[in-house]
């Protein structure tokens, strides 16, 4: 029998709703922002909508918006930002789930020396990693590519070590019905061990392309075309006015439009997100 507590249940909602409120506040504010003129926020931060509407939508995925007198695309920034996310996403996924595959089904000498020197890169800082990279990728004549975006950021110890984990789990007589049956080493994989890896690509997923969609230090480093910045590299470009008025209304739209395609791959993959991450029926 479970024990009914009216004040601690109370507590709880309470807890919970102002969590909600902490989260939900700042987005709130970024939307009224967005229906303001500039000089709404000289005195105070509006909490209602303006009259403006959400014609700055419009006018910013129109590329009819100039910011300081210089024009900032943002369709392209984010067409920038889904090429970068997707090909990090695919890259990662792909190359993490061949590495766990051959270190846990195939028996070679130093597999498990190779799987802890991926293992080992966990320990080092990103910090520690950008000087070497950001050389490299300069002797390659990778600056301002989308090669250069998206190739050294593509390695993932991470997925790797998570997906060992999960192949570690398959029942090795299941290796051995599919070696019986004749199916090789490729056969297995495409047909068993990937329907198996549904749910832990999702969860992946989600989390590599929302990592991939963030990113800000590595696009800054690489990038002094305008015509490979990213969304969020446009919003820092936005924010840094030097004669001027800080177009307020403006960043916050950009900011909600970017927002908009990490909520939807989680919103779209929710159930297999949670599923990826929880489920130990393997």
């Amino acid at each position: 029998m479970v024990e009914r507590r009216p004040l601690f249940r109370i507590f709880c909602h309470v807890i919970l709703v102002l969590g909600i409120v902490s989260i939900a506040l700042p987005v709130w504010v970024a939307v009224v922002a967005t229906t303001h003129e500039n000089s709404a926020f000289s005195t105070s931060t509006p909490l209602w909508f303006g009259d403006l509407g959400f014609s700055v939508f419009r006018d910013l995925l129109s590329n009819e918006s100039t910011f300081n007198n210089s024009s900032l695309p943002i369709t392209d920034m984010l067409f920038n930002s889904m090429i970068m996310a997707l090909a990090i996403t695919v890259g990662k996924l792909s190359i993490s789930i061949m590495s766990a595959y051959a270190v846990v089904f195939f028996r070679f000498p130093g597999r498990m020396l190779a799987f802890w020197m991926i293992f080992f890169t966990l320990m080092l800082p990103v910090e520690v990693r950008i000087i070497p990279t950001f050389e490299i990728v300069t002797n390659l004549n990778m600056l301002n590519s989308f090669s250069g975006l998206t190739i050294p950021l593509i390695a993932s110890a991470t997925a790797t070590f998570l997906f060992r984990q999960f192949f570690l789990t398959v029942p090795r007589e299941l290796v051995e019905a599919a070696r019986i049956d004749g199916a090789g080493p490729i056969r297995f994989f495409f047909d068993i061990l990937l329907p198996l890896s549904r749910t832990n690509i999702a969860a992946l997923f989600v989390i590599t392309f929302i990592y991939g969609w963030n990113q800000y230090l590595w696009p800054l480093l690489i990038t002094t075309d305008a015509q490979y910045y990213t969304i969020v590299m446009g919003i820092k470009q936005m924010l840094g006015v030097t004669d001027g008025i800080i177009e307020w209304n403006k960043i916050m739209a950009t900011t909600i439009i970017a927002m908009l395609p990490p909520v939807i791959v989680v919103i779209a993959m929710q159930k297999a997100f949670v599923k990826g991450l929880v489920d130990s029926e393997k």
